[in-house]
């Protein structure tokens, strides 16, 4: 497993690691914290989680019945929000749960949006 590097105190970002599922815990630990959510998930357009933050059964449920709640054919899941993500030519699904509005999980997870591109592309 690959270690984070040492960075300067002075830079943003305090844990990096080359390994992509690493680098996405970190991404979507600190979404999970700076938006006080209950659980921040990457899942595949299938439903399978790729990383989450949270525990790990709120993570496969949220992964798990995010394609449904994004288009819409599954209703009462409160307090969640879930975005397509394009990576590439792939998409994947960001989902968060928690926070006391839906403008700050959208907020949260906008932030987060990029982070993962980032890495995924990368990767």
């Amino acid at each position: 497993m690959s270690q984070p590097s040492q960075v300067p105190d002075s830079e943003r970002r305090r844990r990096r690691s080359e390994d992509p599922l690493v680098a996405l815990h970190y991404q979507l630990s600190e979404t999970r914290r700076r938006g006080a959510l209950d659980t921040v998930v990457v899942a595949d357009g299938s439903g399978v989680v790729v990383a989450g933050a949270g525990s790990w059964a709120a993570c496969e449920e949220l992964a798990a019945f995010a394609p449904l709640i994004l288009d819409g054919s599954v209703r009462g899941f409160d307090r969640v929000t879930v975005r397509s993500v394009k990576v590439g030519g792939d998409r994947v699904l960001l989902c968060a749960r928690g926070a006391d509005t839906a403008q700050a999980r959208e907020h949260a997870i906008s932030h987060a949006a990029q982070g993962i591109s980032r890495i995924l592309q990368a990767a």
